[in-house]
């Protein structure tokens, strides 16, 4: 239990320091060139859920934020169970990357408007404005920041130019899809592990049941 909450924790105190710092320190669309032609940090936001994609009006924006917690509850109940189970370390590993991931989001999404002013191409969100924040609960955006973009003047196996462009993502984002990825990847280890647990239980019977049993049979077959 210990150490999967140590790594939700850490996840989501770099996800919020690098928000938060994105959010107070630059611009809507401001970007910073860490690799030349290849990796930018990009500050955009986003209303919907991971990678840009959004579900229409205010409406569509409470539906996702209260499907996200409803989300993160079964997680959270899901890896609680899979501890006690004592399940394998990687599957436990990898569901924590993945709820830290909804509550980062979650995180933005719920408290952000709230404690912000609004981020535009001209002016820095100010924390704790005093006119108040940007949205109200659930309504708040996600800050996104990492940006993969190349552009060749031609191909590998082509004269035509060849650009590459990967949807703006966030630490959250990149923690569930990691999480994701992982369980794909070594769900047979993962899983076999909890069969041969089952099976193990199931295999295992106290004196007490084996003898009730062997009376159960002496009494229904009389010498």
């Amino acid at each position: 239990m210990k150490k999967a909450a140590l790594i939700v924790f850490s996840v989501l105190l770099i996800d919020q320091f690098v928000k938060i710092w994105i959010k107070s320190h630059m611009t809507l669309g401001d970007q910073i060139t860490v690799i030349e032609n290849f990796f930018y940090i990009h500050f955009t936001e986003n209303y919907g859920m991971a990678f840009g994609l959004e579900l229409e009006g205010s409406y569509g924006k409470l539906l996702l934020s209260l499907f996200r917690i409803l989300a993160v509850g079964g997680i959270g109940w899901y890896l609680y169970t899979l501890i006690k189970q004592k399940a394998h370390s990687g599957l436990i590993f990898s569901i924590a990357l993945i709820m830290a991931g909804a509550i980062g989001n979650i995180l933005d999404s719920a408290f952000y408007g709230l404690i912000f002013s609004e981020s535009t191409p001209m002016d820095t969100a100010v924390f704790l404005p005093q006119e108040g924040g940007y949205a109200g609960f659930l309504h708040g955006a996600v800050v996104d920041m990492f940006y993969f973009h190349t552009h060749l003047n031609s191909g590998f196996w082509s004269s035509q130019p060849f650009d590459f462009t990967f949807p703006i993502f966030n630490i959250s984002d990149s923690s569930i899809t990691i999480g994701v990825i992982i369980i794909l990847l070594f769900q047979r280890r993962f899983f076999r592990h909890e069969k041969k647990e089952d099976a193990a239980e199931a295999n295992t019977t106290s004196p007490a049941q084996t003898s009730e049993s062997k009376g159960q049979v002496s009494e229904n077959n009389p010498a």
